[in-house]
């Protein structure tokens, strides 16, 4: 699938890499020039690697898996958390906790704890405590939300991996790759794109850059989403039309 023009990555930022000084010689296969100090990255093997992560995520998600979205730095948190909830997959925006994935049911008693703390305090039971059990609690309660929010009703492991900046969240990129979960992301000049499975070179750091990256990855799920509903849909017109004696063997009467 086509999932943006080279025109909307040049008027993003997206060519925009890092300074010379500061490139991973492994980007070079990525990068078209330089300008001013600053690597400039082939937008044409952007929009090949764009489209090609697309085309996969779509997949995965046709497959009834889901994707997680990875972004933790400030220019990324708003983007990942708004486009991750569109096309209704799970995030992580604020801090990656270690063993997010491959200490998973730990993870999961952590959420529990949350659900925990929320039923007391809706409840009422907050109110029978002393003000400083009350603030400890609150505050558990707190970093909770701000660590969980996005995985919250994450049930299983993800079917793959979407991260902006995989130099910053490198612990995810490896708990991902020891269990073996595809890893699709924005790759700057200062990265190594050969440590995840689908590498989309381009620009980390502008908002607009990540936008348009992470709207095009969430357009791509949401294709994937309705491929599973018209499936079932068509699934469902196929029994519909079964005329109600088609499956019933009748067993032939001998004398």
């Amino acid at each position: 699938m086509t999932a943006v023009s080279i025109k909307q990555l040049l008027e993003s930022g997206v060519h925009f890499g890092h300074q010379t000084r500061r490139w991973n010689p492994k980007m070079d296969k990525y990068i078209f020039g330089e300008r001013n100090g600053i690597h400039i990255v082939n937008l044409e093997k952007t929009e090949d690697a764009l489209a090609k992560a697309c085309d996969f995520l779509q997949t995965v998600v046709s497959e009834g898996k889901y994707v997680l979205f990875v972004g933790t730095k400030k220019q990324a948190r708003q983007a990942i958390v708004a486009e991750a909830m569109r096309c209704e997959m799970y995030y992580v925006q604020n801090r990656w906790l270690g063993g997010c994935l491959t200490n998973f049911e730990t993870i999961k008693k952590s959420i529990k704890r949350l659900d925990e703390l929320e039923k007391m305090q809706n409840e009422g039971l907050f109110d029978k405590l002393r003000k400083k059990e009350v603030s400890l609690l609150k505050k558990e309660m707190g970093k909770f939300i701000k660590n969980l929010e996005g995985i919250r009703q994450m049930k299983s492991l993800p079917g793959a991996l979407f991260i902006v900046d995989i130099k910053k969240e490198e612990t995810a990129v490896k708990e991902a790759t020891r269990l073996k979960i595809p890893v699709v992301g924005l790759v700057d000049t200062n990265s190594n794109p050969d440590s995840i499975d689908y590498a989309i070179p381009g620009n980390d750091d502008a908002i607009k850059s990540i936008q348009l990256v992470c709207s095009a990855i969430a357009n791509a799920i949401i294709a994937g989403r309705e491929k599973i509903k018209k499936l079932s849909s068509d699934k469902q017109d196929s029994d519909a039309k079964k005329a109600p004696g088609d499956d019933i063997k009748v067993k032939k009467i001998t004398s």
